[in-house]
């Protein structure tokens, strides 16, 4: 704030010229309105020009400037101040800014300090010594001038006081201003350039102006001057400059609380409720109650907190802080709300919010009172969430009141509900606890950053997982640098770190790209945690790119199995870009399908392009693959290849062709019988590997005999019309044709022998059934034995099986519905045909023995009550089928 008066020079506006100058003064003013504000192009035409600004100095002052003629200076330099006055007075004065020369005053209450200047000569500063006259009784037409920028810096505001009040009534007041990137020094009206604006003065009070400029620039010299009209008289001061940052006058502090601090001290802090570009200094007042003596003034510097001595939390004395520029003149704030140290220290704590990383070791201070009464530190006692007491081997004293507590191998914290940090307590050892707590917030900084160069060498890819409870207590950033060539034994962060972009993904993983890359160089990096109450850093690693290299999967792969020996030979081709040796993998999968594990083998010769491995099945299909690393180094398996298959190719012709049974069935319209062949397929051990078409040999009597082909499908129709008809059906490959194959002849004649004597089929279960036979006697050799059956209640294909001629009995093992009817046929084979069946549609209830085995007795399995009732559910639901009681218990063979 500065306090300074202003005597403006006497120019009379009563004659014709002063008259025209006012009324062009008026012209310019009327430009351009703002709100509030004039701005005014070209006015600095009207100030004085050439003559140096004055900066206001730290005293009161009057600095005119007022014109001068040729025949001025004399009377004005012989010292006469009465005739100063006459002729300042004059109706001859002439405009100050339509002449050449003029006369720069500085007034004081001693002398007035003069200097003569014209057009043609330089600015430079008043030299009291060249004119001195004494000083006048009375100065008129002076004002108190305070200027002043409030705290939050968006308003400067000029009050004028008029000392002289007779002409209030019709005065009207302009603060005119311009800026200047000068210095306050240097500044002057011929460096005045751009804009000038004018602030319209409020003169409502009585004796007081106020004049309002919004939003100041504190970068900035202002040059500014005062322009007035009263009592039909036109006042102007002269040029002044103003630094901006001299008059501030910051908001009183607020936020006056107590802290502990790192070693037990008390302290008192504050904060200021703006920011301001320049460091503040301040004052702290404390105030002792009636009686006690008197205010006890500290001086801060810079900080906004300070040491006070603990017995003020036992004392009823109050603290106020203020605040003012500490590089320059400026302001004190108000002094601030008065604060009870008293009030507010019921529990303090050091810190009192910490963040650390997980594994690590830390401290806490306390200072406990209870109502209003000071405890001693060794009545203190910790809690952990109110849940947990902390042993007291933990505690130590740090004096008489501050106790202190050591958490070792801290654990991360656990989110409880919308809480993110430990609550920690200090209370009294009655277990009474103050509200107020210190929050630690555990971090885990256990990063894994694990990167990997791509084939082509030209990117480095990063990534790194991190705990979704992290995430939500900060943020998280990857830093790094990198050296010129490889990596330092221990990798340390750097001041020069850069971050680096990093894009979270699904998996609450992050992945970072580096792109360009240099192949030797070490890239030191570490993941930056970001948290309110600081910054938390992991363990760094260094990565060389050239060794974390993924090379590009191999290529041209294939496969091949050789004939007859059981080896899979393997060939591929080295990825491109690959300047080191490589080591591969082969994975190889039999049939190709789901479920069957892949089978791994390690190439041993790592300079080779193939390998051949021995499998133990020939007759599938094999899908191979490749992939490949660096042989030393730290790098990653490369991706598999494409797959390539094996192609199933024949080792040798069949083994033996195929088992068939024949099914007859009578043609009446054309009055012949068809046979219908069936045969099972070929298992691969006995194709070896495939069966491409099927042979069928026909043979009669007369040595007459065919063939047939069947390259699809597994059975064949034939009209039968001779007394025998001998079949045989052989399997062909690539190789060749099966050597062991079955026959099968048709005879008129052996189709009446009755060989079979009795045919019995017992339910064991929904998926047995026993078939037991007996024969007659005097019966040719049989050679073997076809069972069919069929469901008949649904049209299903009749199933066959051959079964050995020694055998009386069989276990046929399908899905037997217990509801439904069941046919089974047995036929007796012989060499020179098939003999009659016995058939049965019904499953045997009773008991029987055989008469050549002894007694021997086979109990079959008893259906469970579980069967019994669903067969009794289905008998329900199919009343027209026969009850089929209950399931014997026979004897058999």
């Amino acid at each position: 704030m500065w306090q300074r008066h202003f005597k403006p020079p006497s120019l009379q506006v009563g004659t014709p010229r002063a008259k025209r100058s006012r009324s062009a003064l008026q012209n310019k003013m009327c430009g351009q309105i703002i709100p509030t504000m004039f701005v005014l192009m070209d006015f600095l035409q009207m100030a004085a020009a050439h003559c140096m600004v004055h900066p206001v100095p730290p005293r009161n002052f009057t600095l005119p400037c007022v014109l001068l003629n040729e025949t001025f200076l004399s009377p004005f330099s012989a010292g006469s101040w009465s005739g100063l006055r006459r002729e300042l007075g004059t109706p001859k004065t002439k405009s100050l800014m339509n002449e050449e020369s003029f006369l720069c005053c500085l007034w004081s209450a001693s002398n007035i300090g003069c200097s003569l200047y014209r057009a043609s000569m330089q600015a430079r500063k008043f030299i009291p010594s060249e004119i001195n006259i004494s000083a006048p009784q009375q100065i008129d037409w002076s004002w108190n001038v305070e200027c002043r920028i409030r705290g939050k810096l968006d308003l400067l505001v000029c009050n004028l006081q008029l000392l002289k009040l007779d002409l209030r009534d019709d005065l009207k007041v302009n603060l005119l201003y311009s800026e200047s990137e000068l210095s306050q020094g240097a500044a002057s009206t011929s460096s005045l350039q751009g804009t000038v604006r004018v602030a319209r003065c409020d003169c409502r009070e009585q004796d007081t102006c106020e004049c309002p400029v919004a939003s100041p620039s504190l970068n900035h010299t202002y040059l500014l001057w005062l322009e007035m009209v009263a009592g039909g008289t036109a006042l102007g001061s002269p040029p002044m400059s103003l630094q901006p940052t001299d008059i501030v006058k910051p908001e009183a502090p607020v936020n006056l609380q107590l802290e502990l601090a790192e070693r037990g001290q008390v302290k008192l802090c504050w904060s200021s409720p703006v920011l301001l570009p320049f460091p503040l200094q301040h004052q702290v007042r404390i105030s002792a109650p009636p009686g006690h003596g008197e205010c006890q003034m500290l001086q801060v510097a810079l900080e906004t907190s300070v040491a006070i001595d603990s017995a003020l939390l036992d004392s009823p004395s109050s603290v106020q802080v203020r605040s003012r520029n500490l590089r320059g003149p400026g302001f004190w704030s108000d002094w601030s709300t008065p604060y009870n140290p008293t009030l507010g220290a019921q529990v303090l704590y050091f810190p009192p919010k910490t963040l650390t990383s997980a594994g690590s070791n830390i401290s806490f201070l306390c200072i406990y009172k209870n109502k209003s009464k000071p405890v001693e530190a060794q009545e203190v006692v910790w809690w952990l969430n109110l849940a947990e007491e902390i042993p007291a081997s933990q505690y130590s004293l740090v004096n008489n009141r501050v106790s202190k507590v050591t958490l070792f191998n801290l654990k991360a914290t656990k989110p409880r509900g919308s809480f993110f940090y430990n609550a920690l307590y200090c209370c009294h050892q009655s277990r009474e606890c103050h509200h107020r707590y210190a929050e630690l917030y555990v971090v885990d900084m256990d990063f894994n950053i694990s990167c990997e160069t791509d084939g082509y060498l030209t990117k480095m890819t990063c990534r790194w997982s991190a705990n979704p409870t992290t995430l939500l207590l900060g943020s998280l950033q990857l830093r790094y640098y990198r050296s010129q060539i490889y990596c330092s034994d221990f990798p340390s962060p750097s001041p020069n770190s850069e971050v680096k972009e990093c894009h979270l993904q699904r998996n609450h993983s992050y992945e970072c790209t580096f792109q360009p890359i240099f192949l030797l160089s070490g890239y030191t990096m570490w993941i930056e945690f970001e948290h309110f109450l600081g910054t938390l850093e992991s363990s760094p690693t260094c990565v060389i790119p050239a060794d974390v290299v993924k090379p590009l999967p191999p290529s041209n792969v294939g496969a091949e199995l050789t004939r007859n020996v059981g080896l899979l030979n393997v060939s591929w081709t080295k990825p491109v870009f690959a300047n080191r040796d490589l080591t591969f993998q082969i994975r190889w999968n039999a049939g190709n399908r789901e479920g069957i594990p892949w089978q791994l083998y390690e190439v041993p010769n790592s300079t080779g392009s193939s390998a051949v491995i021995k499998v133990e099945q020939l007759c599938v299909e094999y899908v191979v693959q490749v992939r490949c690393r660096e042989l030393d180094g730290s790098g990653f398996w490369s991706d598999w290849s494409r797959a390539a298959q094996t192609l199933v190719q024949d080792i040798r012709a069949p083994l033996n062709g195929p088992e068939f049974w024949r099914i007859i069935s009578e043609d009446p319209a054309r009055k012949q019988r068809n046979v219908t062949l069936v045969w099972k397929p070929l298992m691969e051990n006995h194709s070896l590997c495939s069966v491409s078409r099927y042979i069928i040999k026909h043979q009669i009597p007369g040595n007459a005999s065919w063939e047939e082909y069947v390259d699809h499908g597994t059975t064949w129709s034939f009209p039968w019309i001779e007394p025998t008809h001998t079949i045989t059906i052989l399997a062909m490959n690539s190789v060749g044709i099966s050597a062991v194959n079955s026959n099968l002849t048709l005879s008129q004649q052996m189709s009446t022998v009755d060989a079979v004597q009795s045919l019995s089929a017992y339910l064991v279960n929904s998926t047995c059934v026993v078939v037991v036979w007996t024969l007659s006697p005097h019966i040719p050799e049989v050679t073997s034995f076809v069972i069919e059956w069929k469901n008949l209640n649904k049209e299903e294909e009749m199933k066959w099986l051959r079964v050995p001629p020694n055998l009386r009995k069989y276990f046929i093992y399908d899905h037997f519905i217990l509801i439904e009817k069941y046919q089974f046929s047995l036929y007796p084979v012989f060499a020179g045909g098939v003999g009659k069946a016995r058939a049965t549609d019904q499953f045997a209830k009773g008991g029987f023995e055989t008469g050549n085995n002894g007694s021997l007795h086979v109990v079959l399995p008893i259906v469970f009550s579980t069967s019994v009732l669903l067969l009794g559910a289905l008998l329900v639901s199919h009343p027209s089928a026969a009850p089929m009681g209950t399931v014997p218990t026979p004897a058999f063979p």
